[in-house]
């Protein structure tokens, strides 16, 4: 049985008004678009061919897996289904082929393929892998998915300080022992982003 390593990047169709909302309130859509833009393209150049992993775009909203020219053509493409994150990235987990499977969105600018690869490679002895983010959230989910798929994002308070507290509860609860990468930040709002303008023109 293959067990290929897996890379989920979750992205939403990049359309005006639906991305980085939160953002756009404080630096207008066209700006919010942008970034959004130019974020996950920057981020699927990085990731997207690495041959240590198999990288899959799984997208919203649904039908935007079937919409050309928007998302490199190379990278294969699901859809990510109803229902809030949490619920999206357990069917993700259940679903996929066999092997470790890692998920990160796509508009967390400083991620590199050396986060993806140390995710991969903390599965080899953990259950479970994070990226815990600056919020209180997290960027970098991974599971090793044996000898069987567990539930861990039931009951999350996402978009909170907690979302990552409370997965680690779900994970200690079934017994998992998890591992965890580099402390990154989120750019949700206009302070985060003229934080991360900032440090990148130094």
């Amino acid at each position: 049985m293959s067990l290929k390593r897996q890379l989920v990047v979750m992205a939403k169709a990049p359309r005006m008004g639906r991305v980085k909302t939160r953002l756009a309130r404080g630096i207008g859509a066209v700006e919010a678009m942008r970034f959004y833009r130019g974020a996950a393209f920057d981020l699927l150049r990085r990731v997207g061919t690495d041959p240590r992993w198999q990288t899959v775009l799984a997208l919203s909203p649904d039908r935007s897996v079937h919409e050309s020219g928007v998302w490199p053509a190379h990278l294969p493409r699901i859809a990510q289904g109803e229902g809030d994150l949490g619920q999206r990235m357990g069917c993700l987990m259940r679903d996929l082929p066999p092997g470790p499977v890692v998920i990160i969105g796509c508009d967390i600018p400083d991620i590199q393929a050396r986060h993806v690869a140390q995710a991969f490679n903390a599965l080899g002895r953990a259950d479970t892998v994070f990226g815990p983010a600056e919020d209180g959230g997290y960027w970098l989910v991974g599971l090793r998915r044996r000898p069987r798929v567990v539930e861990i994002f039931g009951h999350v308070r996402w978009s909170s300080e907690r979302a990552l507290a409370d997965t680690l509860a779900n994970v200690a609860h079934a017994g998992l022992g998890h591992a965890m990468l580099d402390r990154l930040s989120d750019i949700d709002t206009a302070e985060d982003y003229a934080r991360w303008n900032d440090a990148d023109k130094r």
